[in-house]
């Protein structure tokens, strides 16, 4: 009897331990707010106003993540998170279950993570917290136009390998692969993405560098076309016409610096598509991008932010001798946040976009704030007034 006993309590004190060493946690963030956007929906398009859920600072999603110690500081992890349309109940991310995030991995304090999964890039690591969108937390809002460089975090990466580095005194940094699964040809569909961040006190700095090959592949392979509806960020006026092209590549880098409760930060991007063909002769679209915002903390509960952002995009020789592509972007932001207690919040955000020259189709070119569709014209104006709660 006495054996017994000292085996089921030396059981319990075994499966405590392994308990307080493992751990799931479930989260989320409900973002909903009301939208209104003017001269929507392209040149017949007008006034629409919309309840949202995925174009918020926070854009509302639900996950699972897991972790277990392994020993040694080594550890086993987890995250299965996918994005939710509360108005519909739908997945989010082109109606991809698990859109946002799903990917598992080691590791190590010492080391460093290893994963494999769908997964974020290093722009949304390193780069886009410098910029007006991660610094401000600002939404789609205070997205640059079309999200043509991905700080906006629009497109994850499927079938990738990441690394990230621990933190060396205020340096990080990683890489990721995406490989592309297309027999006979290792390359096709694939693409990697560097990038590294520095902090020290008031200061930050970040950088990425990203490039794909073939991103217009067919659903779920290429890195446009990475959700189960095969939703591309060249769905539009801005860059539509460069659907052909076979690479895609982004570099870009930015800075912030805290003063008391003031904080400012500016980037710069240059985004490429490469080797353009169908009419294009294999030319290159280039657009450069500079932003700059400021983030005012009035108090522990309420702040204001404003930002502004240029976008150029340089003409494009076709294979005819004309001219597409030549276009600018003027984009002023405003946000007001005001935080009801630790979890809950409600904002207040309005965009005012302006664009000029001629499109990518050869067209007038009108303005697309965060990619949310073409304007009826050259203006754009966004109004979005939400309720956030984290769990």
């Amino acid at each position: 009897m006495k054996k017994t006993l000292f085996a089921l309590i030396a059981a319990g004190a075994y499966m405590a331990n392994a308990q307080a060493q493992s751990s799931v946690t479930l989260y989320g963030i409900l973002d909903e707010g009301v939208m209104f956007l003017s001269n929507a929906g392209g040149a017949s398009g007008g006034r629409k106003i919309t309840l949202d859920s995925t174009n918020g600072i926070s854009s509302s999603r639900w996950g699972l993540k897991g972790i277990e110690d392994l020993g040694g500081g080594l550890q086993a992890i987890f995250t299965l998170e996918p994005g939710v349309n509360l108005n519909s109940g739908a997945f989010a991310q082109g109606g991809t279950p698990f859109g946002r995030q799903a990917f598992v991995g080691l590791n190590s304090n010492r080391f460093g993570s290893l994963t494999l999964g769908r997964q974020y890039d290093m722009v949304f690591y390193f780069a886009q917290p410098v910029t007006a969108l991660g610094s401000q937390a600002g939404s789609t809002a205070f997205m640059h136009p079309g999200d043509l460089d991905n700080a906006g975090n629009s497109v994850r990466v499927n079938n990738s390998i990441r690394y990230m580095s621990p933190n060396y005194g205020g340096l990080t940094f990683g890489g990721e692969y995406s490989v592309g699964g297309v027999a006979g040809n290792v390359t096709a569909n694939s693409g990697y993405s560097i990038g590294a961040a520095y902090a020290n006190g008031p200061l930050v700095l970040g950088a990425a560098f990203e490039y794909f090959k073939d991103p217009t592949g067919s659903a779920s392979s290429g890195f446009f076309t990475d959700t189960v509806g095969g939703s591309s960020q060249l769905a539009y006026s801005l860059n539509s016409g460069y659907a052909s092209a076979t690479s895609y590549q982004v570099g870009i880098v930015g800075a912030g610096y805290t003063l008391g409760p003031v904080t400012v930060t500016t980037s710069y991007s240059n985004i490429q598509y490469g080797n353009i063909t169908h009419g294009f002769d294999g030319a290159t679209a280039r657009f450069n991008n500079i932003d700059v915002a400021i983030r005012y903390m009035y108090s522990p509960f309420l702040f204001f932010s404003a930002g502004y952002d240029y976008l150029k995009g340089a003409g494009v020789t076709k294979a005819d001798g004309t001219s597409v592509g030549n276009q600018h972007f003027n984009q002023f932001s405003l946000l007001a946040d005001y935080l009801l207690s630790k979890r809950t919040d409600v904002y207040l955000e309005g965009t005012y976009q302006r664009a000029s020259g001629t499109s990518s189709l050869g067209t007038a070119a009108v303005a697309d704030i965060g990619n949310l569709g073409d304007s009826s014209n050259r203006n754009q104006a966004l109004i979005r007034a939400a309720l956030r709660v984290r769990f």
